[in-house]
């Protein structure tokens, strides 16, 4: 089996195993071991805040050690630490698991980018990587139907066996990665730090502008339905066919939506667009609350939602040039740890920030949380530009290459 069949396989498993988990485990954590959502809350917040750091660490493993092991090492490492979750009885145990969760799920995704990065032409990665968040979305979809059937249960069991289902899923996906080329690990040259991506400051800009534009994460999960729920007359059943309409345009057009990222200024150029398509998606989700009419009010907030997919889409396919095709040779572990850890921080931020600014704030809420997608939309030009400019003469000739 060839390399990109493997990779794209692995993804698909370990999504379907994702897709389970997301659905499923809050209602676990709360109804079945007796946690409060605060708890939870809690718990998640420090797991993945831990994780963001330990992604920069392991991604510079995945360098120095090489990351189809590391990958296979995490990958199992990921199916152990979920099948803590069944043992978790307390508090401080559930925290405990999150971290080792979290810890592994960002190493992994460090390493397996690395893997990529190694395995992949540069001219090919940002396609290839949209055919990879495709199958993600997929493979999430069909877990959550898999989770679904837990929920409907309701019954300890059924939400242990989801568990089981993930862990078994991150495993066969290991299995797959193992089967891959070994990509050669980069020793540590002398004098050269061994972290230097912290010192890399117009990536670390990136990497930042780059979080700003993911804090769309939470909207599906946790924001819109609160919104509509609570602000609209539009029926609560939306959520679902918003979901919907975000999953299926992914799996179909982010491919397409990718082609059109063919080097550093066009990627820019992408984040551009989708700060706007954001900021455009959130005024319209804004005026969702100005109508008395369910249907009116339904029809804005797909319309709303329907901007923000094509944004979402735009941003990831710019953000993939930008964290490949930045990242020196030999570092793309650390890297990509770094600028993959906006993830982390938009799981672990986004919630709290966007529950506060938009139940609370209301539609002048809407408008501040467009306004930053637009502003870090805006700011990645002049930033990529800048980390151009710092790169080596062979580091900015390739940067060119793929521009042209």
């Amino acid at each position: 089996m060839e390399s990109t069949k493997r990779l794209a396989l692995a993804q698909l498993i370990s999504s379907v195993g994702d897709g389970a988990y997301y659905v499923s485990s809050a209602l676990y954590f709360t109804v079945i071991v007796g946690l409060s959502p605060a708890q939870v809350g809690l718990g998640l917040t420090v797991g993945w805040a831990v994780g963001s750091v330990a992604g920069v660490a392991l991604g510079h493993v995945a360098d120095r050690r090489g990351p189809k092991g590391t990958a296979v090492f995490l990958g199992l490492g990921t199916a152990a630490s979920v099948t803590a979750f069944l043992f978790v009885g307390s508090v401080a145990a559930f925290v405990i698991a999150a971290c080792v969760y979290a810890c592994f799920q960002c190493g992994l995704g460090a390493a397996r980018q690395a893997l990529l990065a190694g395995l992949i032409d540069p001219a090919e990665r940002t396609t290839f990587r949209a055919r990879l968040q495709a199958l993600s979305n997929a493979g999430i979809a069909i877990g959550a139907a898999l989770g679904g059937i837990a929920l409907a249960l309701g019954t300890r069991e059924a939400f242990l066996t989801v568990f089981v289902v993930d862990a078994l899923a991150f495993v066969a996906a290991a299995l797959v990665l193992r089967g891959l080329p070994l990509v050669a690990p980069v020793p540590v040259r002398a004098g050269e730090p061994s972290a230097a991506v912290l010192r890399d400051r117009p990536y670390a800009l990136l990497a930042l502008l780059n979080m700003m534009m993911l804090l769309y994460m939470p909207l599906f999960s946790l924001v819109l339905p609160l919104w509509i729920s609570t602000r609209t007359a539009a029926p609560g059943w939306l959520v679902s066919a918003m979901l919907v309409l975000n999953t299926a345009s992914v799996v179909v057009f982010q491919v397409r939506v990718a082609r059109g990222v063919t080097g550093l200024r066009s990627a820019s150029r992408y984040a551009r667009y989708a700060g706007l398509l954001l900021f455009l998606s959130c005024l319209i989700f804004s005026f969702s609350a100005m109508s008395s009419s369910a249907w009116t009010a339904a029809l804005v907030l797909l319309a709303g939602a329907a901007l923000q997919v094509v944004g979402e889409m735009a941003q990831a396919a710019g953000s993939w040039e930008i964290g490949f095709g930045l990242a020196p040779d030999g570092k793309q572990g650390q890297y990509q740890g770094l600028f993959g850890a906006g993830t982390a921080v938009a799981r672990m931020l986004g919630p709290v920030l966007l529950t506060g600014l938009i139940l609370v704030g209301g539609a002048l809420g809407w408008v501040v949380l467009g306004g930053l997608f637009l502003l870090a939309g805006t700011l990645i030009t002049p930033a990529v530009r800048w980390a151009e400019r710092t790169r080596s003469p062979r580091h900015e000739h390739v940067g060119a290459c793929q521009a042209a």
